[in-house]
């Protein structure tokens, strides 16, 4: 018997439920992150939030996953595996602090030329930075398919090894986000399968200022002001789960 995923979330004629993608993305703007999919801390997902026979239904308007495709093109805020290397939502004013503390201070150039970063990353993150640049990071503002990127960076048959998990880990860290969703061409430029997602640097939708602008701060400091958010809007929650969501303590 084929598993059954059941979905978590509120009834159809529920008034409270999120009804779009429009309210989905004015919610995390409002709360300022949000993870996709229901975890250790009940009530901070999406998926608790929307109608749970919505899921998978093809139906632009009213299906959530659908809903992803579109928030994450709009770039109102930030959509990527944020969270325990799943889904996520952060907002354009949380999105300075996320990437202070889960880059411990370092852009991605300085990582790597101080040793932090391994040469899968690197080979990934050549096509959005110049990881040798030694002044301020110069990006490419590259939006490339994730399965065009696995190739272009040496992974797959024959290459590199594990590139859902180096692509996850550089989304963790706020390096790399979901642009949007495109679906690939064949050769005579006629569009084919399923959405595949773009990756991106944030960088190059909001801004190295924007993106930088938390770095005057600790690490450690950004990423207590996160915790200290998420336990203000979930006190009940216990302190495992939270810190499975947000992440370790960087160090100081």
């Amino acid at each position: 018997m084929a598993d059954t995923w059941i979905m978590k979330g509120l009834s159809w004629d529920n008034p409270l439920r999120i009804r779009s993608a429009a309210e989905l993305t004015a919610w995390v703007d409002q709360i300022g992150f949000l993870p996709f999919f229901a975890n250790g801390v009940a009530g901070f997902s999406a998926e608790e939030h929307v109608a749970a026979s919505a899921w998978w239904t093809g139906n632009k308007a009213t299906d959530p996953w659908e809903w992803r495709e579109a928030i994450a093109a709009a770039h109102a805020v930030a959509y990527g595996k944020f969270f325990d290397g799943r889904a996520g939502f952060i907002s354009p004013r949380w999105l300075p602090r996320f990437a202070n503390a889960r880059r411990n201070g370092w852009d991605f150039d300085g990582k790597w030329q101080s040793g932090a970063a391994g040469q899968r990353e690197k080979a990934v993150m050549a096509f959005f930075v110049d990881p040798e640049s030694e002044d301020e990071p110069v990006f490419t503002n590259a939006a490339i398919l994730s399965t065009d990127l696995k190739h272009r960076a040496g992974f797959g048959k024959g290459g590199e090894k594990n590139y859902p998990g180096i692509l996850t880990g550089l989304q963790m860290q706020l390096y790399l986000v979901i642009g949007g969703f495109r679906r690939r061409q064949n050769k005579r430029g006629s569009d084919y399968g399923m959405p595949v997602s773009v990756i991106m640097t944030p960088e190059s939708i909001w801004g190295y200022a924007m993106m930088s602008s938390a770095y005057s701060e600790k690490p450690a400091e950004s990423w207590q002001r996160i915790c200290e958010h998420t336990r203000e809007m979930y006190p009940e929650a216990d302190e495992s789960s939270i810190l499975k969501l947000i992440g370790r303590k960087p160090e100081d």
